[in-house]
């Protein structure tokens, strides 16, 4: 199985580690994975923001960068959810469509595609909540979302049952957005630092040591957040934990 790598933009200029344990952890499983070099931005900033034509070349290089992998994987629902969905500044070639198919966030991957039930090598002796992100959550199906009378389900904490030692919280209101939002945060910011204020304090109010999300865009706005509110939360990448890292 060859596999490319997708690493967002905002991972590898600020949580570069994300993407290393991400290698990593993939690599576990014995796959052919491959970095490609010239990868930039998924293009969802420009979407986010209504400029869908000036995402086009973005979206180009995206596919020329990926083509011809059997999955395309990343450590990020929302990019992953843009690709998926919102990919269409460029004409819809085969190879256009191939590669939005082929496309997985490494949750889903590891879960849906690999069907991962194991993970030996990883322990992780603290009490954690999860944070679903929005677009993980509603837009690729992460778990189920509270508006829906559906059988529960939850991929991510299906993932980290199998790490030793992890203790579950549950938070009052556990698919609540946290205002982060992508460009949310810029255009409406006094409505963002409350609602990631909230966010933390529920976190808090559960008694959890580690925060852990398959998005890091998420819990760099609620890491600030917990910092400005002096709440002693900790915040971890899911591929982290699910790779290895004690904390």
């Amino acid at each position: 199985m060859r596999v490319g790598l997708f690493i967002p933009c905002y991972i590898d200029a600020f949580e570069p580690e994300v993407g290393i344990a991400t290698l990593e952890l993939l690599r576990r499983f014995d796959l052919d994975v491959t970095y490609p070099f010239d990868q930039t931005c998924c293009g969802q900033p420009m979407v986010n923001t209504g400029c869908h034509a000036e995402a086009a070349a973005t979206e180009a290089l995206f596919v020329r960068n990926f083509s011809g992998f059997d999955y395309v994987v990343a450590p990020s629902g929302s990019c992953t959810h843009q690709v998926r969905e919102h990919m269409t500044a460029i004409p819809q070639t085969p190879d256009v469509v191939a590669v939005r198919e082929r496309t997985y966030e490494l949750v889903e991957f590891l879960h849906d595609v690999l069907k991962a039930d194991a993970f030996p090598w990883a322990e992780f002796p603290h009490r954690i909540s999860y944070h679903n992100n929005c677009n993980a959550l509603r837009g690729i199906g992460h778990a189920r979302p509270s508006e829906l009378h559906a059988r529960f389900y939850s991929k991510p904490l299906d993932l980290l049952a199998n790490v030793r030692g992890i203790e579950v919280v549950e938070l009052a209101r556990p698919d609540e957005c946290c205002g982060f939002g992508g460009t949310f945060c810029v255009f409406e910011p006094a409505v963002s630092a409350k609602m990631g204020h909230d966010k933390v304090r529920d976190h808090a109010r559960a008694g959890a040591e580690y925060v852990v999300s398959a998005d890091s865009s998420c819990m760099m706005h609620q890491r600030g957040s917990a910092e400005r509110l002096g709440l002693p939360l900790k915040f971890i990448h899911i591929a982290q934990v699910l790779n290895g890292a004690a904390a």
